[in-house]
């Protein structure tokens, strides 16, 4: 909800003061599954989660298998990358994992989960390719 009301009052603001406004709406393919565990547990140690917690993450991470149920079952395969989705932990893993997404980005830029949303007033050419480059 904070995320809609910051990007409801800051477009509204400049709509009001007479400036156009371009907003790209990002959502990540299958963001969940393509995340990769080794960049993960990195992330997570550089965010000075380490110890008993980071070998806890690393471990419910790793030996994971799938099997795709159809008319028929697949083989078992190994899971390489991606965070569980439907559990607690998933979405706050991958959220650490794209947190860092908006670094030098000088447009605005709101994310919730997969979803971002990049926006700025385009009232100069200097202002269009700012976004641009931002995407």
């Amino acid at each position: 909800m904070t995320n809609l009301l910051v990007f409801l009052e800051e477009v509204t603001n400049y709509i009001d003061s007479g400036y156009p406004v371009d907003v790209i709406y990002l959502d990540f393919h299958k963001a969940f599954d393509k995340v990769p565990h080794g960049r993960l547990v990195s992330k997570l140690d550089a965010h000075g989660i380490g110890g008993e917690i980071l070998k806890w993450v690393e471990n419910w991470l790793s030996e994971r298998k799938l099997m795709v149920l159809g008319g028929e079952f697949s083989e078992w395969r190994d899971i390489l990358s991606g965070v569980p989705q439907g559990s607690v932990l998933g979405p706050l893993l991958f959220i650490i994992y794209i947190n860092d997404i908006d670094d030098h980005i000088n447009s605005r830029l709101l994310k919730f989960a997969d979803d971002t949303k990049i926006y700025f007033k385009v009232n100069s050419p200097e202002n269009i390719e700012r976004l641009r480059e931002d995407l």
